[in-house]
């Protein structure tokens, strides 16, 4: 089997792309469940994976590192049971009160994604199903260089760029359609694509080395 799927949350769900032999699809899938219907040999998921009860994780440092001086683009500090909290207010006031980082608006409404990934994913699945960042494998196919903001135009075409170069013949129309009816933007797209990359070529990741776990067995790695 060497078919690989990287996927991205959007709004009304997840945008899924499939290499396979002689294709690559678009999906849009409601929920993650859709992925297990599918036979993969690897997908990759640009939601964390493994989550420590507090602090940060390795692995969003090390990721913030290789994309200097664009860090910020990885979202760090997602702990397991932060999303137990009734709103980010509450959750910052206890985070505070602990003397940890609190958590920013971006990440807290990533929340409903995280523990629909957190659920779905156990250590036997993390074998095949990978966490990987986007930013990261725009920045290796574009030679280790750091890209512009994937919201401004020159970003978007550099991306798409990059995409095509790698094969991804169809993407405009992908695009297009992604813009009749979805609910997915232009980089929700963009982002699946380079999830399918990473998962079928895995060929770094943070931090190198044996990935440390969280108290569920669940290795915290980010690959690209």
């Amino acid at each position: 089997m060497t078919t690989f799927i990287g996927l991205d949350g959007f709004r009304r769900g997840w945008v899924a792309v499939e290499i396979a032999p002689r294709r690559r699809s678009l999906f849009f899938w409601p929920q993650l469940d859709a992925l297990w219907a599918r036979g993969f040999e690897r997908a990759a998921i640009d939601m964390p994976i493994g989550l420590p009860d507090a602090g940060e994780r390795a692995c969003d440092r090390a990721a913030r590192i290789l994309l200097r001086p664009h860090g910020s683009r990885v979202f760090g500090g997602a702990r397991r049971g932060l999303w137990a909290h009734g709103s980010q207010a509450e959750a910052n006031r206890v985070l505070k009160a602990r003397g940890e980082a609190m958590v920013s608006a971006q990440l807290w409404n990533l929340g409903p994604k995280i523990m629909e990934v957190d659920a779905a994913i156990t250590p036997e699945r993390q074998r095949r199903v990978i966490e990987a960042h986007p930013e990261l494998v725009f920045w290796r196919l574009n030679g280790h260089t750091p890209l512009p903001r994937k919201k401004d135009a020159d970003g978007l075409a550099l991306r798409r760029a990059l995409l095509l170069s790698a094969g991804f013949a169809a993407l405009d129309d992908w695009l297009d359609h992604a813009r009749i009816g979805t609910g997915a933007k232009a980089d929700d797209v963009l982002d699946a694509c380079a999830m399918a990359i990473a998962a079928r070529d895995a060929r770094a990741s943070c931090p190198e080395g044996p990935a440390p776990r969280d108290t569920r067995g669940l290795k915290m790695q980010i690959w690209y």
